[in-house]
């Protein structure tokens, strides 16, 4: 028996890696207890995909209502199912910069020491499976705000002369920046990860994401960027806009590509490897620029609210380089973009997110 273990196994990307390891033929074993919902509120509660998922895999599938900061919890799934487990996709998290403010604590303790518990499970039960963590550019933390940004008329962007036009690589430097609160729980946790990998000679990998999406997402304000913009545009809600003039970019990956990059690393591990994982040139967008596209997938207009003041270390622009994962992973190939992405999310939700719909 070969068995796949994912934690934050409801949520996007989660439970896209519940169902892509199951097709390559794994068991899968999932953790999750819907801590998306006590962060956020009902909207964007995990709870209904991880029914889908019990329905759908049936006896391929084995799920744990368990949270990541629960030692003795954690310790006895990973004692379960020992060296069966050949690969750990780390998911779980709490994502948001503006729910870290509130309760820095618990971030902290889901983030950096929830990502701690379960590498010392693998180290201790499975040493040799895959280790794959979801981490995040904002360990970067502002640093990207210094480059030298020109202004357009939807968007801000570099020059193509500049070295990061292509994408900001990992030798960005994560010292002597604002992280905020959530991006300094992901440091720690991305360290750490690293860590393991190099000092204990385990697989760990840490992918440093963009704006990961796609149509299962549990989308709501705080967290969910592209797929919460196309709610909106489908419910009529107003979105608001976190200053920089709605010009602010984002590089935004299918939660597919996602998994298929998972899946390459899977099958050919390295120790302590860090990589960046975004849309790339390939698939970025202004908020501006995404919500003209809503607007002529939909038909309908896009209802706005702008807020001078912008998030705390929300960066201006974000377009992060794949090469270093491509080098390495040269069969991996990335399918989707913007608006392939934003169709899909509205033709997957286009029974449910309509005017008028309260969650």
């Amino acid at each position: 028996m070969s068995v796949a273990l994912v934690t934050g196994a409801g949520g996007l990307i989660g439970s896209e890696a519940v169902r892509h390891f199951a097709g390559l033929g794994l068991d899968v074993v999932g953790v999750d207890n819907d801590m998306r919902g006590q962060f956020f509120g009902r909207e964007a509660s995990t709870a209904w995909n991880t029914r889908r998922l019990v329905r759908e895999l049936g006896s391929h599938y084995m799920h744990f209502d368990l949270d990541i900061r629960d030692r003795e919890g954690l310790s006895s799934v990973f004692k379960k199912f020992g060296s069966d487990v050949s690969v750990v996709i780390h998911t779980a998290a709490q994502p948001s910069h503006d729910w870290a403010v509130r309760d820095p604590l618990t971030d902290f303790d889901v983030n950096a020491v929830g990502t701690l518990n379960v590498l010392q499970n693998v180290r201790e039960h499975c040493d040799e499976a895959a280790f794959i963590h979801c981490s995040t550019n904002k360990v970067y933390g502002d640093g990207v705000n210094r480059l030298p940004f020109v202004e357009l008329e939807t968007r801000f962007e570099l020059g193509e002369e500049h070295p990061y036009w292509a994408g900001v690589t990992e030798s960005m430097s994560m010292d002597q920046v604002l992280h905020s609160v959530f991006g300094a729980s992901k440091v720690a946790a991305d360290v750490m990860v690293q860590e393991y990998g190099r000092y204990f000679g385990m697989r760990t990998v840490v992918f440093r994401g963009g704006t990961l999406t796609g149509p299962a997402h549990s989308a709501t304000e705080l967290h969910g960027y592209l797929a919460y913009l196309m709610r909106c545009n489908m419910e009529q809600r107003v979105y608001k806009i976190f200053g920089y003039k709605g010009k602010m970019v984002r590089d935004s990956i299918h939660s597919h590509d996602v998994l298929t990059a998972f899946e390459a690393f899977f099958r050919a591990p390295r120790c302590g490897a860090v990589y960046n994982l975004g849309g790339g040139r390939r698939s970025n967008s202004s908020h501006l620029e995404a919500f003209a596209l809503a607007e002529s997938i939909t038909g309908l207009p896009m209802r706005t609210e702008y807020v001078p003041e912008n998030r705390v270390g929300d960066h201006r622009w974000w377009i992060g380089s794949n090469a270093a994962f491509e080098r390495d992973y040269p069969g991996w190939r990335q399918l989707y973009d913007v608006p392939m992405i934003l169709r899909e999310i509205y033709e997957a939700n286009a029974d449910k997110w309509v005017p008028g719909f309260v969650s």
